[in-house]
């Protein structure tokens, strides 16, 4: 289960869980496009990394735009040779009640997580048929792949959606070695859930700290956070599974939160 000189496109891999992820990549031998809509953290990010510059790469990509997604892939298959694993990481997240939602940030939060997977995916799959060696696709999922919440009615939506695509993938990629699975994280405490704090406290009445201890971590066996690190070294043993045993499948990291 080796990752050793494949190479990783990883999505909003600039900041928070998406960094964690291309960050343990490169530690087990892979090369790693650091690809986000901030190209500038993208190439700081791979300079930190690696300086020598030699197994890593920042890539500009607004996983919504299907010129700019496709140029990236081409841009890393010709820089690196091939496309073996692809994390889907990339997202936002918009809180409000559903009677108060602004169609247009359910249009966005929908258009990143979703329409930027299977941008993604098409774009990789295309390399990874071709190559003839197979290849991994991860989704960023979420608890909220399983679970419903208040407040979050595109987010839970969209990430619902991601286990339906995932499992279309398993089907269709399995005759070319294509692995497909759902990553799906309790809260992670990254600047995305950090900006839901204070925001789910307004809306519900509650104190940030009661958000944390009461709608965050309440179902916890611990009551502690999933670390970045925590969802990186499950990334690591997905993308690096030598067999269609483990495919189509969504995989918790939530410190029993949920429990399938």
């Amino acid at each position: 289960m080796s990752l050793q000189d494949k190479v990783a496109i990883v999505t909003g891999a600039a900041s928070g869980i998406g960094k964690d992820i291309a960050r343990e990549f490169l530690a087990n031998g892979a090369k790693v496009a650091i690809a986000d809509l901030n190209v500038e953290a993208a190439n700081a990010t791979a300079r930190e990394f690696d300086p020598s510059g030699a197994r890593t790469m920042g890539v500009a990509m607004d996983v919504t735009d299907e010129d700019q997604v496709n140029a990236g892939i081409e841009a890393i298959a010709a820089r690196f040779g091939s496309i073996d694993v692809l994390v889907s990481n990339a997202g936002i997240q918009i809180v409000a009640p559903i009677d108060e939602f602004k169609y247009a940030d359910w249009k966005k939060l929908l258009a990143i997580h979703l329409d930027g997977a299977f941008l993604t995916t098409q774009a990789c799959l295309k390399h990874m048929y071709a190559q003839g060696r197979g290849g991994s696709i991860l989704y960023m999922g979420s608890v909220h792949s399983k679970e419903a919440s208040v407040l979050k009615a595109p987010y839970v939506t969209a990430k619902h959606g991601l286990i339906g695509l995932a499992k279309v993938v398993a089907k269709e990629g399995a005759k070319h070695g294509v692995r497909s699975n759902v990553i799906c994280p309790g809260f992670v405490r990254t600047p995305l859930v950090d900006k839901q704090i204070p925001e789910q406290a307004q809306a519900l009445g509650l104190s940030e700290e009661e958000v944390i201890k009461k709608v965050m971590l309440k179902d916890t066996v611990d009551g502690e956070f999933t670390t970045v690190n925590d969802v990186a070294r499950t990334a690591v043993f997905l993308a690096g599974f030598p067999t269609n045993a483990l495919t189509g499948q969504s995989i918790v990291v939530s410190h029993g939160w949920y429990m399938q």
